[in-house]
């Protein structure tokens, strides 16, 4: 980092900080201390964050609110160890990459539903929910994240959708740089029976370089009915047209030019009783991808995909004398017809259990479990792990947790083919073995945690080649250790509108077997060693709220780059004015396949509350 990027950086912290001590100095409101610990989280054994023998972060709708940010991907920037890599502005494209694993070793689910796509995980992000229509976010890192099944190889990001909101609704119009313009329209009612929330949006942008533009729409729907025994029927679907300038093949590829079309439709019945629960849910997903060498020449080079997943899963949970038991099971049929990959399909089967046992007064509880799949293509294979927690005072918490994890090719993998890059049908699936030590400590007002990780990985499936002017071939590449370190630290000054200070820094290193390769897409190059990120955020005055956010991203070739974003929120009645500044330093940097990120830019919102 540049000695005068690190005295911006100073002067904007110790002047925010000062901004937001003042303001939250003339507040009217009463000290009133919320309790950070008071969410728990959506698996099957469901427990508060200073029970959890895991690290874990959720990030609340009001963390997501005081961020600043208008769509779920540049909020997910903030997160410790979470390495998005973006292609283009706003949420065109990003890939999610926990703890130096690919895009597709992160799992997405959304009210605990998987959505990993059997094509490629570049898609995943088409899958992420509207800010409005979001409860919180819950990020599972590590081998914990096995209860999940496959493809949670490095980790697990859970979407927890709301069941009502506050107040009718929202309408919003949005405006930036690069010809950015929007709006954004979320309606709600509820009722002793019934809930509905309903959202409708769309973005567009002119690019911030040539051939970067894009189009975006979404409708979402979620409708609960029945509160004591409820059943959730919950609707989305995204549509995306861009340029996609260097975004594949090569960066002298400039006229590429991609659609993509993501849709959801999930049910799920929760029951529950003085001791069990059980929730049983069927779904849908649909993934379109159409993608063009040469925009509007489909007849030089055109691929087109669609992938379906219909799966049924239930979840569940038994208190017995022992602690608690938990199990869950997913049955699927997966498909994708492709003028590339042809017409193939997988069964799916998953079955899990895992067993609490708490002894020594609760304050020691020992969870094994195992995970039994079933891949058409693969066979059965079972996945065995370990959570131990030690509760050492009523604040602070120790855990360990060991666990084998795996992730099978997508169909990208196996079978795809052009002039640059080149499938295996021979791939092994991917394995690992990963423990994780933890300490967490959980106050009534601050939050802070340490964990140490260390993964064996093999037949870590990536695109190589020794010579620069041969072709991408995938490979089971040679194995893998990656170990590191994990710090979280959350710091409220006092009632819920008062500043909070969150910071993380993740250390890593990452050491491969005998055979590297000279060339990779993924795995080998542009891995993090250094991810520090600062977000300061609250109430300024009365009605005005501000936030500060700061990444700092050095990676193992020894790349590093400093963004800065700041916004200002004014509300007026029932109106609200919020304006951003985002990569405040100017940055020169990339974040994948050397596509250069947008400059300095500003956004400016407007919203009215129904």
């Amino acid at each position: 980092m540049q000695a005068s990027n690190r005295g911006i950086i100073k002067v904007l912290f110790i002047g925010f900080l000062l901004i937001f001590s003042k303001g939250y100095a003339f507040q009217k409101d009463s000290l009133v201390i919320n309790e950070l610990d008071e969410v728990v989280l959506d698996g099957r054994l469901g427990q508060v964050i200073s029970k959890q023998s895991k690290t874990v972060e959720v990030i609340s709708a009001i963390d997501l609110q005081r961020s600043g940010y208008t769509n779920v991907v540049e909020a997910l920037q903030q997160v410790g160890g979470l390495d998005i890599r973006r292609r283009g502005v706003g949420p065109t494209q990003a890939d999610m990459n926990l703890r130096g694993g690919t895009f597709d070793q992160t799992l997405l689910l959304i009210d605990g539903i998987r959505l990993e796509d059997a094509q490629t995980g570049h898609h995943l992000s088409n899958f992420l929910l509207p800010i409005e229509m979001i409860e919180r976010i819950e990020i599972i890192r590590g081998p914990a994240a096995r209860i999940y099944g496959p493809n949670a190889f490095v980790g697990a990001i859970n979407i927890v959708t709301k069941s009502s909101i506050q107040n009718k609704g929202m309408v919003a119009l949005d405006y930036g740089s690069f010809g950015q313009n929007g709006a954004r329209l979320t309606a709600g009612t509820s009722g002793d029976k019934a809930s509905l929330i309903a959202h409708a949006s769309f973005a567009n942008s002119d690019g911030y370089r040539y051939n970067t533009d894009f189009k975006s729409r979404t409708v979402a729907l979620k409708s609960v009915f029945d509160s004591n025994h409820p059943t959730e029927i919950l609707g989305f679907f995204n549509d995306r047209k861009f340029g996609a300038n260097g975004f594949y093949a090569t960066p002298s590829a400039t006229d590429q030019y991609e659609e993509t079309q993501a849709s959801l439709i999930a049910i799920t019945h929760k029951l529950s009783g003085s001791n069990w629960s059980l929730t049983p849910r069927v779904y849908w997903r649909r993934g379109q991808d159409m993608y063009e060498y040469i925009r509007n020449r489909p007849e030089i080079y055109r691929n087109l995909h669609i992938a379906h997943k219909l799966g049924a899963a239930v979840d569940g949970s038994i208190d017995n004398a022992l602690g608690g038991l938990g199990f869950g099971g997913e049955v699927a049929s997966i498909s994708i017809q492709s003028n590339n990959l042809g017409e193939r399909n997988r069964r799916l089967a998953n079955l899990f259990i895992e067993q609490r046992i708490l002894i020594m007064n609760r304050r020691l509880d020992i969870t094994p479990g195992v995970v039994v799949n079933y891949f058409s293509a693969v066979g059965t294979k079972l996945y065995p792990g370990l959570d131990l927690g030690w509760q050492i005072n009523s604040n602070l918490r120790g855990y360990l947790n060991y666990g084998k994890t795996f992730r099978v090719p997508t169909f990208t993998d196996l079978h795809y083919s052009d002039r640059t890059t080149l499938g295996n049908e021979n791939l092994l699936p991917e394995t690992s073995n990963a423990i994780e030590v933890g300490l967490r400590k959980v106050t009534s007002n601050k939050q802070w945690s340490i964990a140490y990780f260390k993964r064996n990985s093999s037949n870590l499936i990536d695109y190589v080649k020794q010579d620069e002017e041969a072709l991408f071939v995938a490979q089971n590449i040679a194995d893998l250790t990656t170990e590191g370190i994990d710090l979280n630290y959350r710091y409220r000054f006092g009632s819920s509108t008062a500043p909070m200070l969150s910071l993380s820094y993740t250390y890593m290193t990452q050491n491969f077997g005998e055979e590297v390769f000279a060339f990779s897409r993924y795995t080998i190059d542009n891995d993090l060693k250094h991810h520090f990120t600062a977000q300061l955020s609250g109430q300024l005055f009365e009605s005005t709220l501000g936030s500060l956010n700061v990444k700092w991203i050095e990676r193992a070739t020894g790349r590093t780059y400093t963004v800065i974003d700041a916004t200002l929120n004014q509300s007026l009645s029932n109106f609200n004015l919020q304006l951003g500044a985002f990569n405040v330093l100017n940055q020169s940097y990339w974040e994948t396949s050397f596509i250069p990120m947008p400059s300095r830019n500003l956004g400016l919102n407007l919203s009215y509350s129904l």
